[in-house]
């Protein structure tokens, strides 16, 4: 590394430097600290390895740092699911999160979610009750089968749908 370079990481200013202005007080009073500490390392840390790959040959300024520093906090302050478009032709895919939801189901959702509901409890008899009750009666009206349960996964699925169909056999499963 040249003389220039080293001098050049010298002149970065710290982190406390950086939290100790203005801009970073504003952010500090509606995020975590340890989120604007971190987008202020990462910040610095990116000056510092543009300057020993001497993609750079002159001091970074605190406000460039600060900016971006902003940048990173947006970057990290952006949820990781994002809406997006199925353009690929398979209406069910499975890595574009599954079908979509009607507005009503999202209205029912958002109305169970948003308080307490009897969801293990039987409002006729006061005591416990079964979560299948609420879509049992419903799967059975629907597909005519003679009872019916909901489970939230393959495996839960196939182990129900194994107990019954090979009872009393031998079964051979990967996991």
């Amino acid at each position: 590394m040249n003389k220039a370079s080293k001098n050049l990481l010298r002149s970065l200013p710290s982190v406390s430097t950086l939290l100790e202005t203005e801009e970073v007080a504003d952010w500090l009073q509606g995020m975590p600290r340890t989120l604007v500490v971190a987008a202020l390392q990462t910040a610095i840390d990116d000056a510092r390895q543009q300057i020993i790959d001497e993609e750079v040959d002159e001091e970074f300024s605190s406000e460039e740092l600060l900016i971006a520093a902003e940048e990173e906090l947006t970057r990290r302050s952006l949820p990781s699911l994002q809406a997006v478009v199925n353009a690929t032709g398979i209406v069910l895919h499975t890595g574009l999160g599954r079908a979509p939801l009607s507005e009503a189901a999202i209205e029912a959702i958002v109305e169970g979610a948003s308080g307490y509901c009897n969801l293990e409890f039987d409002l006729e008899t006061g005591e416990r009750g079964k979560r299948s009750s609420h879509v049992s009666e419903l799967l059975c009206e629907l597909s005519g089968a003679e009872a019916a349960t909901v489970v939230n996964n393959n495996a839960a699925a196939t182990y129900l749908i194994l107990r019954v169909l090979a009872e009393g056999k031998e079964v051979v499963m990967s996991r």
